[in-house]
């Protein structure tokens, strides 16, 4: 397992004044042990046995934050079968495997990924604030990506040998489990590339924990010359409460463009009132509703795939009943194409 789950990086920072919520305590508070989260959710301890396997080769973890909009007692909630660990983990079924976008081949050097003209990705952490049960890497090497100050500049060095390259994708991991003053760092650094005009951040953060969007998250994405866009990561319409259409709204009153890119999930979110609850509250909070992802063909996630005649079907049916704004596209990463693969 090569997911993070420690954060050094995340607890350096001074502590919040009295009463601010604290999303570094949410990250050292996350549930790791799928029994608990049964025990706290008043499900059954059988239920997290059966993931034994699961768990043993990709570990739960759940910030409290996200916990608290999971139905207790329902082992069917969309949000709870993101996160809880089954036996169907450990089925090797065909077609999937431990790098199924393709992100080994595009590897310029390691931790910085060029697969689409004019884009680069830089991983720069792999922690995350939540661990997807279908994340597709959940088997990347993260041991080999920079992770410190020297390994960052050398990546960039990179990026800057190569002019065709306008816009840095931060990802990971989360790059949000990173603490402002580094992010900002390393955002001052990537404005030095003259060739580079747009920071994108691919984040589940401020859905996660909420708390994550401070003053110094949007100083750092709003006070240089580069473009800043957001994308966010949510897949059902009960993830957006009250206190992450707050977060969204402090960033979206920054300038920051807003995106959301979902995955079609069996069981989550692979039915029509899902995808239009997702898509309207997304157009409420003030987020455009961007990708629909088919599932990326991750060993250990098989169990959530939709047929994809299942996923055109629901778009079209979206269409019919939502304005073309609020309707994504659904695309698939298929590993050595020039763009996503749109299929609806």
């Amino acid at each position: 397992m090569s997911i993070l789950t420690s954060f050094p990086n995340a607890v350096r920072a001074p502590s919040p004044a009295a009463g601010q919520s604290d999303w570094r305590s949410e990250l050292r508070e996350a549930v790791r042990d799928p029994v608990e989260l049964c025990r706290r959710l008043g499900l059954p301890v059988q239920q997290a046995l059966s993931g034994a396997d699961g768990s043993a080769q990709f570990p739960v973890f759940v910030p409290p934050s996200y916990l608290a909009r999971i139905e207790p007692g329902d082992p069917n909630d969309p949000l709870l079968l993101q996160v809880m660990p089954v036996a169907e983990e450990a089925d090797r079924a065909a077609g999937f495997s431990r790098d199924p976008v393709g992100d080994a081949a595009a590897a310029l050097q390691p931790g910085v990924l060029k697969k689409y003209a004019g884009r680069a990705l830089l991983i720069v952490t792999g922690a995350c604030a939540v661990h997807c049960r279908y994340c597709f890497r959940r088997h990347f090497p993260y041991e080999e990506s920079p992770h410190s100050e020297a390994g960052w500049d050398e990546a960039l060095k990179t990026i800057a040998a190569d002019r065709s390259i306008t816009e840095i994708i931060l990802s990971g991991g989360d790059p949000l489990t990173l603490v402002d003053e580094r992010l900002a760092t390393l955002v001052n650094k990537i404005a030095a590339i003259e060739h580079v005009s747009r920071l994108r951040v691919h984040t589940r953060l401020p859905v996660m924990i909420p708390a994550r969007v401070t003053d110094g998250l949007v100083a750092w994405m709003t006070s240089s010359r580069l473009t800043p866009i957001m994308v966010i990561h949510a897949n059902h319409a009960q993830e957006l409460d009250e206190l992450v259409g707050a977060a969204v709204d402090q960033l979206r009153h920054a300038g920051i463009m807003l995106l959301n890119q979902a995955v079609l999930l069996r069981g989550v979110n692979d039915s029509l009132v899902a995808q239009i609850g997702l898509c309207e509250r997304l157009i409420e909070i003030g987020v455009q509703p961007y990708y629909l992802h088919q599932l990326d063909r991750v060993a250990g996630a098989a169990h959530f795939e939709v047929p994809l005649e299942t996923g055109r079907q629901l778009i079209a049916e979206l269409r019919a009943r939502l304005p073309g704004y609020a309707v994504p596209r659904y695309v698939q990463e298929i590993p050595g194409e020039s763009s996503k693969t749109v299929l609806a």
